[in-house]
């Protein structure tokens, strides 16, 4: 495929001018070699890769002589193979001469929770999650949308409408670069051998894990349940294991990034909120895939996985185009012990709310607003002015506002141009 912008490069490239390591980490596949190397040619640096055995195999021995006489950016490939001797070295540089854009290190595992590297260059590096391409990425446009958002959505820029079936097989397709323009059935297969090779290379690599066998079946368990509130309880009975093992198991998970955690939002409103978070697969291609699901077995209206593969999908998208904004915003989800529930909630510093309902329905009614309609009234009394807008994201073609700072909107409004 023709090679893709993405929307964190130029973010990187300005955060190097002022910052002296950069750390870019994310899942496998998503992309990182290539942008790395796109950066490092733009400021024309060094590119280094310890996938490559002599390249390990050099800075495990001298990390300090690996690391000098180098041009800088000096871009390090899958860094966390070096272990915790090649980090401090990086800190002993970079605290020696405290010159910007010395190091762009980049790894697909979370460079936080990596148990064999203790250093975490706090004050020294600036991070950055690399996910799969996301449809603004795909469609050429730019991650401006979510902006409007919190501007109150004074206007309103027609959208080009999409058929529900394209929506589910871009659903099914994901935003893997090397899925993307493989038929089903080869992305089928390519899916099973990513699988195989992140947990056998990078998970059984850096873990103390005994049942390995069994982080594809707590995967397949996680993909059928995505976008909702998991009980570790209920998958340790599954797997026939501890709920102490399982909650190993799901850092694993999060560490190489094939599944993230939607926390409980919470303020201080009538109803007591749950507390549990939600899990979503970090690519709906993927989940899809480990449900066996294509478009045309989640078309039927009666197709259980449909509604929540389609919010895993929106909300990846959404958390992709801000990982790339200048705001910065936190996702989180919103349910209750009166059973209301909200499938995103969007918050700036400044305490700025955004709500999100997603809908698999072509036909969306203004029924579905009323938990937006709630949370809107509940915070107009609680925290006046920090409700922005409440929108109802569906596939079908309505578009415009339903009430007082609520909204319809498509779906493709995410990466209409």
């Amino acid at each position: 495929m023709d090679l893709i912008s993405r929307h964190l490069q130029p973010r990187v490239e300005d955060t190097l001018e002022w910052a002296r390591v950069v750390m870019l980490h994310g899942a496998r596949q998503s992309g990182k070699t290539t942008l790395t190397k796109a950066i490092v040619e733009s400021l024309g640096g060094t590119y280094l890769s310890l996938d490559d055995e002599a390249q390990r195999r050099l800075a495990e021995a001298d990390p300090i002589t690996y690391l000098l006489n180098q041009r800088h950016p000096l871009a390090i490939d899958e860094v966390q193979l070096g272990g915790d001797r090649l980090i401090r070295a990086v800190k002993q540089l970079v605290d020696a001469e405290q010159t910007p854009g010395r190091f762009l290190l980049s790894g697909s595992t979370n460079f936080l929770t990596v148990p064999n590297i203790s250093e975490s260059l706090a004050g020294r590096v600036q991070l950055f999650r690399l996910s799969p391409l996301s449809e603004a990425e795909l469609a050429g446009t730019q991650p401006t949308k979510i902006d409007h958002w919190f501007d109150g959505m004074p206007r309103l820029a027609p959208v080009v409408p999409i058929a529900r079936n394209e929506y589910l097989a871009r659903l099914c397709r994901g935003g893997y670069p090397e899925a993307i323009e493989l038929s089903p059935s080869a992305r089928r297969r390519w899916f099973r051998s990513y699988i195989e090779t992140v947990v056998q290379r990078d998970i059984a690599a850096l873990a103390d894990i005994r049942k390995i066998a069994a982080l594809p079946s707590l995967l397949q368990w996680t993909a059928g349940l995505t976008s909702s509130q998991v009980n570790l309880s209920d998958a340790a009975r599954r797997l026939q294991t501890s709920r102490l093992a399982v909650t190993s198991y799901f850092e694993w998970l999060q560490t190489v990034f094939l599944v993230h955690e939607l926390p409980a939002w919470t303020r201080s409103l009538a109803s007591r909120p749950a507390r549990r978070p939600k899990f979503h697969l970090t690519d709906s291609g993927l989940a899809a895939s480990l449900l066996g699901a294509d478009p045309e077995s989640l078309a039927p209206p009666t197709a259980n996985a449909t509604g929540p593969l389609l919010e895993t999908f929106v909300t990846n998208e959404i958390s992709r185009q801000l990982a790339a904004a200048d705001r910065h915003v936190r996702l989180s989800h919103y349910r209750d012990s009166q059973g209301r529930e909200i499938d995103l909630i969007l918050e700036s510093d400044n305490g700025a709310v955004v709500a999100v309902e997603i809908k698999a329905t072509r036909s969306p009614t203004s029924s579905q607003t009323h938990h937006l309609a709630w949370l809107r009234d509940k915070l107009d009394a609680a925290a006046p002015g920090s409700f922005q807008a409440g929108i109802l994201l569906h596939t079908g073609e309505q578009s415009g506002k339903i009430g007082d700072r609520l909204h319809m909107r498509p779906i493709s409004c995410l990466w209409s141009a």
